[in-house]
């Protein structure tokens, strides 16, 4: 339903961990289809997927890595490595490229290596990065994360910043709102955050500025 540009979603890589956070909204043209569409997938304990683009797809993609990701689990007895699962996507992706799926994914997580994400387009080019946004509210993202953004910010400060940044697409871009959804995945595992939390945060940031 959501259009392939009409989402805003966002990873950062943190000092001990890494935080993802998309919005709600999806759109058929001009209409807002969906107030409450899931953009961001638990796919294990240490991995996440943000999806912008068509639904349908996305569902499909999640479900996908989420299979691969236990069978890989099950036949090694180890977790998946983020840059397997990006490199996995990444080949689904461009095996598909000529009737592609019509999606932007994001796919974050940590490992023995360390928290990573992972920037992926719809012909499967994957791109390592310390931070990163998809859709049509991205250039807003973008924008607040140049800014605010620093090497080694605490997951804490992260979420702080994931806020401020999907706060401010979402009051200038029409494709995105409706509410917030963020996850932080750290040693300790993945953990979604309350709502009742990122309302506090806005709140606190309205005050600030």
């Amino acid at each position: 339903m959501d259009n392939k540009k009409g989402t805003t979603t966002l990873g950062l890589v943190c000092q001990s961990g890494v935080v993802v956070a998309t919005e709600h909204r999806a759109t058929m043209g001009t209409m807002i289809a969906h107030k409450v569409a899931k953009k961001l997938f638990k796919i294990d304990d240490h991995l996440a997927l943000t999806t912008a683009g068509l639904v349908g797809d996305a569902q499909v993609l999640s479900r996908y890595l989420t299979a691969e990701a236990r069978l890989y689990t099950l036949q090694r007895d180890e977790k998946m490595p983020v840059k397997s699962a990006a490199t996995l996507m990444a080949n689904i992706l461009n095996q598909r490229k000529f009737y592609p799926y019509y999606v932007q994914l994001i796919i974050a997580g940590i490992d023995s290596s360390g928290p990573s994400i992972y920037s992926l387009d719809a012909a499967g080019g994957a791109i390592a990065d310390t931070y990163t946004s998809s859709g049509s509210g991205s250039p807003y993202v973008f924008g607040v994360l140049e800014d605010h953004y620093k090497n080694n910010i605490t997951t804490q400060d992260g979420v702080i910043l994931a806020v401020r940044a999907l706060s401010a697409a979402m009051k200038r871009d029409s494709a995105s709102g409706d509410g917030i959804d963020i996850a932080v995945i750290s040693p300790e595992g993945y953990r979604d955050i309350e709502q009742k939390e990122i309302e506090e945060i806005k709140k606190d940031i309205n005050r600030t500025g």
